[in-house]
Parts: structure tokens; C-alpha cells; sequence
């Protein structure tokens, strides 16, 4: 029986930003490595690393890319080389161990060998271990430019540009998430470079360099003919985001976007100021595109009569948080109006108590954040021995998280439900929430019949399907087909290995339902140190090692 690898992953699951974050540092520092370093670094051992950089669309070699070798874990550059003009090349005198492989050269996206999502494979050298024959894709990345400009067919400066990228794929199928942000130069000319193939949107949020906005009317109510703004506008040019047209860009495909803006007068809002509580919730305006947000929109000015007006609006959907206590407005605004200080659905104070789920005392402080399972701004707060308050949190679906000295805690149940969601309707609510410090690694391997199967999806499924989305973590195996899942908190879980897997929907587990019967269940104990082998021990709790492979199962 092969022995489970002890070390954690930087790509395992619960820790995907750590591998993007990485992957970011890695694009931005890489020429200074090469510059300070050559090969090889660390020439310690026997083993070899080689294999052929090749492009992901064509299949053709690529000559002079750099490939590294990392350290596990921290990313470390343990050694570099360029590929040869057949795209060949060869690490040599490599310790036994686990190491992620990157690739990168210009006009291409730097990546990790055998990258999914923010996940990869590690190559995994050591007797009997086959890493002489890589193939390592690299997609050319496509870029999506255009000018921005005005009814006068003039540019649009400083204008700010959302890239949306279309998704089948999460809790809200069809709804699009950001891709990248930025704002248009003095020639109103904007670009998004080394994106993925995909289908994009866009929607641009400018302001005409001329526009004063002012809540004064002329003598007989007119407004100034200076008074005008730019609405969100998707392309190709029209405010209709229903109507808005979406954009497929092919690997390393370059096309052009350019959108037209149409000034329009400007609106006002006026909003009565009544102070009840001490220390009230701010007024604010919020806007989105795609479900996302665009900057702030209007100007808070005080009309000097207990009253604020919000001016330079266009029309269009907004949420407005007005009114003390703070309320929730949704407006659709089409024409400058008074906002009844008892309209929208007001806040609610949510509170309760913290029990730990192992038994052992609570820390005297914990700090909890809600996040919306839609769109909005998190709300935060501090737990004092075991008890918690918010003091106003707008309706709607959220997730509470629980974190102590930078350390993330699991929240496993609110109330008698298994995970982390709960529900703000239009009454204050009272709740009492589980929580673990628990961080029991699973380890184990993943084979195709007698072989390893690297490059899989193996996901950890929390049997409760209410605590899905809190407690599922994921992993890719690596190319012995070993894989980590980390930050695991106490409870009943099946771990189920996919091929194809990122193809698949896993966010929603009705997709992944039919995996189950097949895979492997495992029992975490909320007793951590009863679950740590003798050779297992880590930074991050008790490692359980599952004692068969999963074997993988086509998509």
C-alpha cells in the first residue's frame, strides 16, 4: 500500500485564492527570479522532470518558454529552463517530492501543468514515477479592446469598463461574474488582455467632462441644460441590459468593442433625514451591472431644509439605504422624486449565541462576517463570550463565516440546520450557531482501474445536503494521483474523484448526486488528535488517510 503524502497543497482545496494569489505572484515576479537565479537551483537529486510545451489550439511547440519548478506549498523557484524550438524541455537532478510546474511566454497565459479552475497538478517525482513525457498546454490569451465615446462621436475619458464573463456554472446558473475592471484613457480607448475563451459582456459607467450637477432649479423649475449624465450602457450600445450582447472570444482571439454613450438629463432624489438611533446607518446609493456593482452613482448634497439630495442620477434600477433605523429601498427611477422616509423594507438586528461544536470553551473574542449569497456588502461584528450581535442587516440570503486571530473557524449549523446559510426577512432574528476550530486534512489516492488517474476532480461531499455549499471542499490529484483536502471540520462526508469533473457543475449538488453510490465515505470525529496517525502530524490538525483509492468515474 502506497503511503498517503503528508504535505499539504498550495492548489488543495479550501485554500483556492492562496493558488490564484500565487499564481499572480508568480506572473509578476517570475523575470526577477530569472534574473537573480539559473539552473539549476537546488541540484539535489536524481530525478527528472521533462516533456514539451506545446499550444493548447494548435497543438505546435513553443520555443523559449519558461518553465519553473516550484516548492511546494510557498512556491519557492527551485529551478527554470527554456524550451527548445521543439517546445522540449528537461529538469534534471531533482529531489524526491511534489512540484508544481509552471509555464509562461509572451502572447500566452501563464499557467500552472494541467490547470483547472485554480487548480493543478503537482508533478510528483520519486522510484517509479513516470515524469519524462509532459505535455504542457499553453493557451494563447485573447484580448477585447474598444473605444468608448459620446453623441458628439467624441472620446469618453475616464469612463469605467466592467468585463463580465458568462457562466452556466454555480449557485445562480446563467448569471455572469466579474472578469476584470478599468477605465478608459483621455482617447477613450480601454483593453482587457490574456483572458480565457469564454463569453463576455460589457457594460461601461461614464459622465460627460461638461455636467454640473446641482439639486437648483431656475425660476421656473427648469433644470440646467448642464445637468445631464451617461447611463450604464451594455454593449453593443443600448441601457437595456436584457438586450445587452455578448461577446465569444476563442483562444487568443483579438476583437474589437467599441459603445456609444447618450447624455441624458440627469435626476434627483430628495430624501428626508430623520435621526432616531445615536449612531445611524449612512445613506447610500448602489447600482449593478450583471449583478455586479458599478461605481457609486450620484452626489450626496444637503439642501440645508432636514433634507439630503442624491443628484447626477440616470435613470434606472437602484438600492437605496435611507432612513433611521435603515431601510431598503428598491427603486426603478425614471423621473426626479421625493423618497417617503417609511419606504423599503427595513433592517434587522440579528443576534445570538456561539457554541463550539468539540465542547472545548470559546474564545472570549470571534469575529463573524455575513456575506451575501447574491450581491451586497458584508456586514461584520465581534462575538463576546459567546454572544453575538448585528445591528442591522438588510433582508435577503447570507453566509456567516467565523474567524479568530486570522484563522478561519467553520460554522457547521445554524440552528438545527447543517451549514452556514440564514435568511433576514422582515423580523428580527435570533439564532444559535455551531461552530469548529477543527482542520482535519483527507488524503488518499485516485486510480483508473490499477493505474493512478491524475488530473481528476475529487471532491469531499458533506453528507447534510444543507451544509453543501458551506462544508464541500475539492481538490485535483496530482500525477501520481494523490490528492489533499484541507480545512475539513467535523462530520460525515463521501469523497467522490470525476474525470472531466471541471466540465461539471459542481457547485450544485443535485449535479453530482449520482457520484455518490460510488465513492468512499469518511467520519471526522470532532476530537482532532483522535484521528492523527502517528506520522501524520501538520500545521493544519489531524490528517486522515483513507485507507483505499477512489477510483475515478467518467463524467
Amino acid at each position: 500500500m502506497k503511503q498517503a503524502i503528508r504535505v499539504s497543497h498550495a492548489h488543495s482545496s479550501g485554500a483556492p485564492r492562496q493558488a490564484f494569489a500565487a499564481h499572480l505572484l508568480l506572473a509578476l515576479l517570475l523575470p526577477l527570479f530569472l534574473a537573480a537565479c539559473s539552473f539549476p537551483l537546488c541540484a539535489q537529486g536524481k530525478y527528472r522532470i521533462s516533456g514539451r510545451v506545446v499550444n493548447s489550439v494548435t497543438g505546435e511547440p513553443i520555443r523559449r518558454a519558461t518553465v519553473s519548478v516550484l516548492t511546494e506549498g510557498d512556491f519557492h523557484l527551485v529551478a527554470t529552463v527554456q524550451s527548445d524550438a521543439d517546445g522540449n524541455f528537461s529538469i534534471d537532478n531533482l529531489a524526491a517530492g511534489k512540484y508544481p510546474l509552471s509555464a509562461a511566454k509572451r502572447g500566452f497565459r501563464t499557467s500552472f501543468f494541467d490547470e483547472h479552475d485554480d487548480y493543478n497538478s503537482a508533478v510528483v517525482t520519486g522510484e517509479g514515477q513516470d515524469t519524462t513525457n509532459l505535455v504542457f498546454q499553453l493557451t494563447p490569451g485573447a484580448v477585447l479592446h474598444g473605444v468608448v465615446t459620446d453623441d458628439a462621436g467624441d472620446p469618453v475619458e475616464n469612463a469605467s469598463v466592467l468585463l463580465a464573463q458568462q457562466s452556466d456554472f454555480g449557485p445562480t446558473p446563467g448569471r455572469p461574474t466579474r472578469a476584470q475592471n478599468t477605465n478608459t484613457d483621455d482617447r477613450g480607448e480601454y483593453e482587457f488582455s490574456d483572458l480565457k475563451p469564454g463569453e463576455y459582456l460589457i457594460a461601461v459607467k461614464g459622465d460627460p467632462w461638461y455636467a454640473q450637477h446641482t439639486a437648483a432649479r431656475g425660476p421656473n423649475g427648469e433644470t440646467s441644460p448642464l445637468d445631464v449624465t451617461l447611463p450604464v450602457t451594455y454593449f453593443d450600445s443600448t441601457t437595456d441590459e436584457a438586450s445587452a450582447s455578448p461577446i465569444t472570444l476563442a483562444a487568443g482571439e483579438h476583437q474589437e468593442a467599441n459603445i456609444s454613450l447618450h447624455a441624458v438629463p440627469a435626476l434627483r432624489l430628495r430624501l428626508t433625514t430623520v435621526r432616531r438611533q445615536q449612531n445611524p446607518a449612512p445613506m447610500s446609493i448602489r447600482q449593478t451591472a450583471f449583478g455586479i456593482d458599478v461605481p457609486a452613482a450620484g452626489d450626496f448634497q444637503g439642501s440645508g431644509q432636514g433634507s439630503v439630495d442624491i443628484v447626477g442620477l440616470a435613470p434606472g434600477h437602484y438600492e437605496l439605504t435611507q432612513g433611521d433605523p435603515p431601510r431598503l429601498v428598491e427603486l426603478d427611477a425614471t423621473a426626479s422624486s421625493d423618497i417617503d422616509p417609511n419606504a423599503g423594507t427595513p433592517f434587522q438586528p440579528v443576534s445570538g449565541t456561539l457554541r463550539m461544536a468539540e465542547g472545548t470553551p470559546l474564545p472570549d473574542d470571534l469575529n463573524l462576517f455575513l456575506q451575501p449569497v447574491d450581491h451586497g456588502q458584508p456586514v461584520s461584528t465581534s462575538a463576546h463570550k459567546g454572544q453575538f450581535h448585528f445591528d442591522a442587516v438588510p433582508p435577503g440570503v447570507w453566509e456567516i463565516h467565523a474567524q479568530f486571530l486570522q484563522s478561519q473557524w467553520w460554522v457547521v449549523s445554524v440552528g438545527a440546520t447543517a451549514g452556514s446559510e440564514l435568511t433576514v426577512r422582515d423580523k428580527p432574528l435570533s439564532i444559535d450557531l455551531t461552530v469548529s476550530r477543527t482542520e482535519t486534512r483527507v488524503e488518499g489516492f485516485a486510480r483508473h482501474g490499477d493505474k493512478p488517474a491524475p488530473g481528476v476532480m475529487i471532491l469531499l461531499v458533506p453528507r447534510a445536503p444543507s451544509a453543501y455549499r458551506a462544508l464541500v471542499r475539492r481538490d485535483q490529484s496530482d500525477t501520481d494521483g494523490s490528492f489533499s483536502l484541507r480545512g475539513v471540520p467535523a462530520g460525515q462526508y463521501t469523497v467522490i474523484a470525476i474525470e472531466e469533473g471541471w466540465k461539471l457543475d459542481w457547485q450544485r449538488r443535485e449535479n453530482i448526486e449520482r457520484y455518490l453510490p460510488g465513492g468512499q465515505t469518511v467520519t471526522i470525529s470532532s476530537q482532532a488528535s483522535s484521528q492523527t496517525t502517528s506520522q501524520s502530524t501538520s500545521q493544519s490538525g489531524a490528517v486522515i488517510s483513507l485507507p483505499h483509492p477512489v477510483q475515478a468515474v467518467p463524467r
